[in-house]
């Protein structure tokens, strides 16, 4: 097997492959996975307005709080469960379990009076969710040369960004639709997940062979499921970095509006900000991907985590409407050059039989980070006020 370390430090070919060419050379399954997720992401709804969907069947602020919370560590728990059965039963079946079962417990939720059983469901639903995304990664890196891996998960990052993007103003749209009811809302993120699961039934390979440098290497390849992808102490390192990053990089979402609201500055600002980054991303990200794939992936990701944690500590400067705009720039950066590169390299460091639960436990440590940021920043927001931003930088 060819040794990880040459790959993440060796730039690639002056000639790399741009967006259109990376696309339009791209396998059927390849263009299936972009639509599948684009489609799966723009009818994405739950996690968007499941709070204000509880509270209006008359459930406290709390108890929605709580549900959504539960969601979302049922969506953690989610890819690690998708990384093995990514690995067990293949990428199409796996995807098309997760999306057929999502979107039977995205209605169920509409028709659950009690409680206690609902948060279940809602658990349930984050969990078969995200199972799908661990299975979409590896067949994306099984299908995909070395040298356009980077590319290819940028043009994949773009579908998600796009729908994620235009996802909070579908829903509102079919809200109103609705007459203000979120029953279509619901049952159109449940026709969404079945389309995917259609989608990927019929386009998908189920396997795909393992690219090697020599036909007895696969036989040679060691099993051992997550255990294996612990002993990797590089991985872990990697692992542990991601994990780091996400909690930092999430406090633009949890910590940044209480500054913003404590600093008594116009919320405008704030939706300034987020949708600053929204537009960068999807403007930039690709073409910038470009260039950066030529570049060692070691590189690129030093550069997102250095990045993400300078423009986040620039948030600690007296606060106003241009330090705003400038950390968020900063950060932002951040995002678009590395973000390929992190969600690249699991693939290009697993051995074949374990790329699964390799990305699988990225997208975990990911997951985990973004949920454990928001409690972390928010505690510590508590007791130090605006001093917060270096100690969660430098923490």
């Amino acid at each position: 097997m060819t040794d990880v370390s040459d790959m993440v430090s060796a730039p690639e070919q002056p000639g790399a492959a741009g967006v259109w060419q990376t696309f339009n050379e791209s396998p059927l399954a390849v263009k299936a996975l972009f639509a599948g997720v684009f489609v799966n992401r723009l009818g994405q709804f739950m996690a968007i307005f499941l709070v204000l969907y509880l509270t209006s069947k008359g459930h406290s602020p709390a108890q929605a709080a709580f549900a959504l919370g539960c969601y979302g560590f049922g969506g953690v728990a989610g890819v690690l469960v998708g990384g093995m059965l990514a690995d067990r039963l293949g990428a199409r079946n796996a995807t098309v379990f997760s999306m057929s079962s999502a979107g039977v417990l995205t209605v169920l939720v509409l028709y659950l009076p009690n409680y206690p059983v609902l948060l279940v469901v809602v658990a349930l639903a984050g969990l078969m969710g995200q199972i799908f995304r661990p299975a979409a990664a590896t067949l994306l890196s099984q299908l995909t040369p070395d040298d356009r891996q980077l590319m290819i998960f940028a043009i994949y990052r773009f579908g998600l960004n796009v729908g994620a993007t235009a996802a909070p103003l579908f829903g509102y749209a079919l809200y109103n639709l609705d007459h203000q009811h979120y029953t279509l809302l619901f049952w159109a993120e449940a026709l969404a997940l079945v389309v995917y699961a259609v989608l990927a039934q019929l386009t998908l390979p189920n396997r795909v062979e393992a690219r090697t440098e020599s036909d007895s290497e696969p036989a040679a390849e060691p099993a051992g499921g997550y255990p294996a992808v612990l002993r990797d102490r590089r991985y872990l390192l990697f692992l542990l970095a991601v994990g780091l990053g996400a909690a930092v990089y999430v406090q633009y979402l949890s910590t940044l509006p209480l500054d913003i609201r404590a600093h008594h500055i116009r919320v405008l600002w704030y939706t300034v900000v987020v949708a600053l980054n929204g537009a960068c991303v999807i403007l930039f990200e690709l073409p910038l991907t470009k260039l950066s794939q030529r570049w060692p992936v070691r590189l690129n990701c030093c550069l997102a985590f250095g990045l993400v944690g300078l423009g986040v500590l620039c948030y600690g400067l007296p606060l106003g409407p241009a330090v705003l705009i400038i950390g968020t720039l900063i950060w932002t950066s951040g995002e678009i050059v590395g973000s390929p590169s992190l969600f690249a390299y699991p693939a290009l460091a697993a051995p074949p039989r374990l790329r699964g639960r390799y990305i699988g436990g990225f997208q975990f440590m990911f997951g985990l980070g973004s949920a454990l940021g928001p409690m972390i920043g928010g505690t510590l927001f508590v007791h130090l006020g605006h001093r917060v931003w270096p100690v969660i930088v430098i923490t």
